[in-house]
């Protein structure tokens, strides 16, 4: 890896944490980041390959790591190059999601996505809510079931969690979301 490649590296991971320090955490989207972000119980992989087939490997390179390291319980594996088209990375999802399910990590780990062009079915673009998934970068969040399991034993009304976090977002509004990526993409 070149010291470019390096730096540019850096930067991206210091982006997406800004963006989960700011707008996950910041906004409460998942009320179990706090926890792991404050014990720096997170990975994070760049996948900055030349080919799709490339990228997949890095979500399993994400697995493996998370299984050879129980002080980590998630991880991210962020996408800057390929996946800016949003229907391609919907494809790319779930292609992740089958090989998950093939190489045997069902029950394992669960996929969350996020993507700068994420959109709901049936919701316009401009909506607020979509910045519940929208990120700096495309990228899939990879989660420990046990440790979502353990994190839900705790929490009253998780199956609240999305519609409040729309609400959230509604309540913000979506200037407020642009200024946020805004301000993490040009630092």
């Amino acid at each position: 890896m070149s010291l470019d490649n390096a730096t540019s590296s850096a930067a991206i991971i210091a982006n997406t944490k800004q963006w989960i320090e700011e707008t996950v955490i910041g906004i409460n989207f998942c009320p179990f980041a706090k926890r792991v972000w404050d014990k720096d119980l997170i990975a994070y992989k760049i996948a900055d390959n030349k080919t799709i087939e490339e990228d997949i490997f890095t979500l399993l390179d994400l697995c493996t790591e998370l299984d050879n390291n129980n002080a980590l319980e998630t991880g991210f594996v962020i996408y800057p190059k390929n996946l800016a088209n949003f229907d391609d990375y919907l494809d790319f999802l779930e292609l992740a999601s089958q090989l998950l399910i093939e190489q045997g990590y069902e029950g394992i780990y669960q996929l969350a996505s996020f993507h700068p062009q994420y959109c709901f079915d049936e919701t316009s673009q401009s909506a607020a809510e979509n910045y519940t998934n929208r990120s700096p970068y495309p990228m899939l969040h990879l989660l420990k079931e046990q440790s979502l399991e353990t994190a839900l034993e705790h929490y009253k009304d998780p199956d609240e969690i999305p519609l409040r976090n729309i609400e959230a977002a509604k309540q913000k509004g979506a200037e407020f979301f642009v200024d946020i990526l805004k301000k993490i993409l040009n630092d």
